[in-house]
């Protein structure tokens, strides 16, 4: 996580231990930082957006730690840098100027540290600037009052500039934030859920963004009716959202921007900035210094101590378009803790662990169903599959597999041609006789109730298939019913792992490696499935950079109706490969059994 490999022995478990943190990430910055600039350059990777634009939203994601450091009372030595570069990028007879803006522009989205920077800090920052260049820095904001942004959570950007000016005695328009919250309203979809904009996906954005704005918004605004509302829909999300951390401080890896990192768990940062009544301080308090010991623990930083772009490891494949070098520092919106004092009732309190939680967690708003197992020490996602309609790269691997995994993540699509570049984990993948194989994109149908989630899928016109995704323990069962025009091939997979060898069971494979072992296991009723190992390409994993080893299951299917079944499990200790799920499909009921145990499950097809 950090920037220094001495960090590596920083036990971050009290303030003070993030507060010297961050100082290591500002000291590794601050060598691309040239005196007098109003931006820097963390590397030669491009976005969307122009590079100058990209220096400069690398300086404003520094904000997310250095403006929360301020306000909880503490100085560091690489804060007038910064103050400087503010002086400069707004004031339009500087050659620093950061510009006027247009719609969509990049630059909107850096507007909101600026605005949480006026929000905490109030005077203590508008002091530190002449009265010109304070006018200059509300109107280099104010740009965004009436901006044309994407409909999603960059409304929030708007709305967090807007509470900056309020809080710091700044011109401020109110109607801005209420039509920018009432167009928000317009996708809230009930018990504490988001979509990310009409008919977008919900993934780590309903979090780190919708809740954490919200939280931010709810504590230091003075709109009690409206901070009343967002406090209790941050309540029902919170008892959603806490099946998303395992026991060891992981997340579950799902959707787009994951080269946010830590941002994973900014939520809960907010929840302990804004004294949410939902878990105990020891409990919040728990699942954030976890996480961030989890990602102490991977190689994130080059040698230079600044963070790179990719998940568990530098990964350029991974990334969205719209990742700059420094885009991954909004990471540090979970350092909001930091403008809680010492003597605050979060620092005062004993780590405590995950409490209680069920195997089990059905969220139907976001069509996903939550599995822990080993002791919450491994979490799997199972999904419909939300398609992203913006297409980003990669977003079948980010959004439509049957499942993710906090231990072993996901691969990416490294090629068309052959399964070894498929991404073929997770997946049920057909072929027209070509070698090209398609998967789960679009859903036309969904349905998620307690025993399953249900999607209905169509690769290609003429072939339509119906999957049933169910938790069972430690295992996940799926049925597909296939009805094709065509002759197809199929191969379906389980979790990748490291790179091992595939050991052959009697109806399936297993790959143990040093990460954990993935089995799957094929129970279709009347096709009998090889059993078979893809070796995917270096740096497929977004977990490991190494060679993934996927366990599958392959077959030819006719024309007409047939059916795929199998059993997936996934662990970081050896599995029980002798004993695996009975299914039997009859009179349009599929009933699931475990031999020498009473897990029993029957439900309608």
């Amino acid at each position: 996580m950090w920037a220094a490999e001495q960090e590596k022995s920083n036990p971050l478990s009290s303030r003070q231990d993030l507060v010297t943190a961050l100082n290591g990430m500002l000291g590794a910055l601050d060598g691309q930082f040239p005196p007098g600039a109003s931006r820097f350059s963390l590397g030669n990777t491009c976005a969307h957006y122009a590079t100058d634009i990209a220096e400069m939203e690398g300086l404003s994601r520094v904000l997310w730690g250095l403006f929360p450091l301020l306000a909880g009372g503490d100085t560091t030595p690489f804060s007038d840098k910064y103050l400087n570069a503010i002086r400069f990028g707004t004031d339009p007879q500087h050659p620093g100027y950061w510009g006027e803006t247009g719609p969509y522009d990049q630059r909107l989205v850096e507007m909101a540290a600026y605005g949480l920077g006026l929000a905490l800090l109030q005077e203590k920052l508008t002091d530190l600037f002449s009265e010109r260049e304070v006018m200059n820095l509300h109107a280099w904001l104010n740009q965004i009052t009436d901006a044309t942004m994407p409909d999603s959570n960059w409304n929030y950007f708007a709305i967090m500039v807007q509470l900056g000016f309020k809080r710091a005695g700044l011109p401020y328009d109110q109607s801005a934030i209420d039509r920018r919250f009432a167009m928000m309203e317009a996708y809230y979809l009930g018990d504490g859920w988001y979509s990310d904009g009409p008919g977008r996906p919900k993934d780590y954005y309903i979090s780190m963004a919708f809740h954490f704005y919200g939280l931010i918004y709810a504590t230091l605004s003075g709109d009690e009716a409206r901070g009343e509302v967002l406090r209790q829909r941050s309540r029902q999300f919170a008892e959603d959202f806490i099946y998303m951390s395992a026991a060891d401080g992981a997340s579950v890896p799902f959707g787009r921007s994951l080269t946010y990192r830590y941002a994973m768990v900014a939520f809960w940062s907010a929840v302990a900035f804004s004294g949410l009544e939902v878990f105990t301080p020891g409990i919040v308090k728990g699942i954030i210094l976890r996480h961030l010991r989890w990602w102490q623990q991977q190689p994130i930083t080059d040698r230079d101590g600044i963070l790179t772009l990719g998940f568990a490891y530098p990964n350029l494949a991974m990334c969205e378009d719209y990742n700059s070098p420094g885009s991954p520092y909004w990471a540090l919106k979970t350092l909001l803790i930091l403008a809680l004092p010492e003597e605050h009732a979060f620092w005062q309190a004993e780590e405590q662990p995950l409490p209680a939680l069920a195997d089990k967690r059905v969220i139907p708003h976001a069509q996903q169903i939550l599995c822990h197992s080993e002791h919450s020490q491994h979490v799997t996602m199972l999904t419909a599959g939300q398609l992203e309609l913006n297409n980003y790269v990669n977003t079948e691997a980010k959004y439509t597999k049957f499942a993710y995994s906090s231990r072993f993540g996901f691969t990416i699509e490294r090629g068309r041609f052959g399964l070894k570049h498929a991404a073929c984990d997770s997946m049920l993948l057909l072929a027209d006789g070509d070698n090209y194989f398609r998967g789960r994109r679009a859903c036309d149908e969904v349905r998620v109730d307690e025993n399953s989630i249900f999607s209905r899928w169509s690769p290609w016109h003429d072939v339509h298939i119906e999957t049933w995704l169910v938790p069972f323990g430690e295992w996940h069962i799926r049925l597909h019913r296939i009805d094709s025009a065509r002759n197809l091939q199929t191969a379906e997979g389980g979790f990748a792992v490291r790179n091992a060898a595939l050991q052959t069971l009697a109806r399936g494979g297993l790959v143990a490696a040093d990460n954990g072992s993935s089995l799957l296991v094929d129970l279709s009723p009347a096709i009998q499935r090889t059993a078979d190992c893809v070796i995917t390409p270096p740096n497929s994993s977004i977990m490991f950079p190494e060679c993934a080893a996927i366990p599958l299951l392959t077959t030819d299917i006719a024309r007409g109706e047939s059916w795929l079944c199998c059993a997936a499990l996934a662990s970081g200790r050896g599995s029980n490969h002798a004993v695996y799920p009975h299914l039997e499909i009859r009179d349009h009921r599929a009933t699931i059994s475990l031999p020498g145990s009473e897990r029993l499950l029957s439900f309608n097809l």
